[in-house]
């Protein structure tokens, strides 16, 4: 009988983090500063981490910062006390303190924060058309696709899908959203108005080089299929993920979008599925031609997309952009997590789960304590860092037994990104979440150049959306946090005429 493999002695560690991406990191970094004597052990799947560099606060709430995908050993010299295990969470057993990793390997906590995030919620599972972009992996694998595609179907009106159709060029795009108008996350109709000229606008040159480090890894084909059989999803992606990628297809035209709104996929036919069943797809629309004068399209293609429309269109493969779901799922046998409607780990003001000495902080969890009036969570870059920063703070207070306070960062809903080669500043309720109809808002618009919208109730400042170089932000998330009275100033808030900034400092 062939001998046993010796079992491994658990080790032990006072912190234990789960999840290398930004939320996960930035714990683990915090933790490692506050206690430089002890070992911070962080827990990735992934042989590559996410480090938050060239940060950059804006403003009290706004900040702006690159993803670097590094090697776990520069962020080990960097912080000699941290300890990266490269392997993923088989078993938590949370009345132990124990986690196991699928390399069987035991790890004994006094205090665990999981920061695993999300994965993409694809539209079928098991599809080989259907691709998911989460992780580095999906990304890569998305340019090989792509520079073979002539065609291709977008389903999701996310950030995802709207840096893609932006960004994509030397292919069809059909881009199929429930809404009815891109960018709902983001924008109103007003805002969509705004960018859609740019889907056909000459882009400007790229960046020379990718603002992220790149780094292969080794690994057989076997390893890393094996990997996928288990479900190790990378980290999610940084918000400058698609620089460096090479976004080309197969033919030689650049934009060419087609915006197929209010629907959504019934079906997904393979080409023989389809050909059996007799029904007819249409060419690519040149203009946008209703269906009684659409033409059919007589090329043959591996998938078509049926949508709710009735329309069909055929593709090289689709791309489901249409959001994320928590990624929990490694952690919930045996253990009795309160969940939230979402599916994440909810957690308390103070980051705890509802499972004693367990913390959550990025996109796998779901807050639970009453926020502020102009802030929501989001499963963004800017509040997978904020929560990583803020748990490992909490988690060092409960350990030295000291107070702690709210962090400043939920106290405002403030997000910086670009979309369409805009500058993007969301501030508070700006697309008036849960306001009810007893509000209004006010518009400035200057074709090509900038949208600046503020979400006006009861004569204060709510929200905003500056998209363009307003340099508006500043002021306007005073006004938000002041909650100043501005019924006198009416439409002269907006007036490009009047510096708004001398106005209120």
């Amino acid at each position: 009988m062939a001998a046993q493999s010796p079992q491994l002695a658990a080790r032990r560690s006072r912190f234990v983090v789960v999840g290398g991406g930004i939320a996960g990191v930035t714990c683990a970094e915090r933790l490692a500063t506050e206690f430089p004597s002890d070992d911070i052990l962080l827990v990735t799947a992934s042989p590559l981490i996410k480090a938050v560099t060239n940060f950059r606060q804006v403003s009290r709430t706004l900040e702006e910062f690159d993803v670097e995908e590094q090697a776990s050993s520069i962020l080990e010299k960097r912080y000699p006390n941290i300890k990266v295990i490269q392997s993923g969470v088989k078993q938590l057993k949370s009345e132990e303190h124990k986690i196991i990793t699928e390399a069987g390997q035991e790890y004994i906590y006094e205090k665990l924060c999981l920061c695993a995030g999300a994965k993409p919620k694809l539209i079928t599972e098991r599809n080989p058309f259907v691709l998911g972009i989460r992780d580095t992996d999906s990304a890569a694998e998305f340019q090989k696709r792509l520079a073979r595609a002539k065609r291709i179907t977008i389903v999701g009106n996310g950030g995802i899908a709207l840096e893609l159709v932006y960004e994509i060029e030397g292919c069809e795009v059909i881009w199929a959203i429930k809404d009815k108008a891109i960018g709902n996350t983001f924008f109103d109709a007003g805002a969509a108005e705004f960018l859609i000229p740019k889907l056909s606008a000459v882009k400007p040159e790229p960046p020379i080089a990718c603002k992220r480090t790149k780094y292969t890894t080794a690994g057989s084909e076997i390893e890393q299929s094996a990997a996928a059989d288990l479900g190790e999803i990378g980290s999610a992606l940084g918000p400058d993920w698609h620089e460096g990628l090479c976004l080309k297809g197969a033919k030689q035209l650049s934009h060419k979008v087609h915006i197929e709104s209010l629907c959504e996929v019934k079906k997904i036919y393979l080409r023989e599925e389809f050909q059996q069943s007799e029904k007819v797809s249409l060419a690519f629309p040149i203009v946008q031609p209703d269906e009684r004068n659409a033409e059919m399209d007589e090329e043959r293609w591996p998938v078509y997309v049926e949508l709710t429309s009735g329309k069909i269109y055929g593709c090289d493969f689709i791309v489901s952009a249409t959001g994320v779901v928590p990624n929990v799922q490694p952690f919930l046998d045996g253990n009795n997590f309160v969940l939230g409607e979402d599916g994440g780990l909810t957690v308390d003001k103070y980051m705890h789960t509802s499972l004693p000495d367990i913390y959550a902080a990025g996109d796998i969890c779901t807050t639970s304590w009453e926020p502020s009036p102009v802030w929501q969570q989001m499963r963004l870059w800017t509040q997978a860092r904020q929560m990583g920063w803020y748990a490992a703070k909490c988690m060092a207070a409960d350990t030295l037994g000291e107070p702690t306070d709210m962090d400043f960062c939920f106290e405002l809903f403030a997000h910086v990104t670009k979309f369409f080669n805009y500058k993007v500043v969301l501030l508070g309720k700006y697309n008036a979440q849960g306001l009810g109809s007893d509000h209004e808002l006010m518009l400035r618009c200057t074709k090509g150049q900038e949208y600046v919208k503020v979400v006006m109730q009861n004569g204060r400042m709510l929200g905003a959306v500056l998209i363009g170089e307003t340099d508006l932000e500043e002021t306007f998330e005073n006004l938000i946090l002041n909650q100043m009275d501005l019924s006198r100033y009416g439409e002269d808030l907006l007036d490009p005429r009047i510096d708004i900034e001398d106005y209120f400092d």
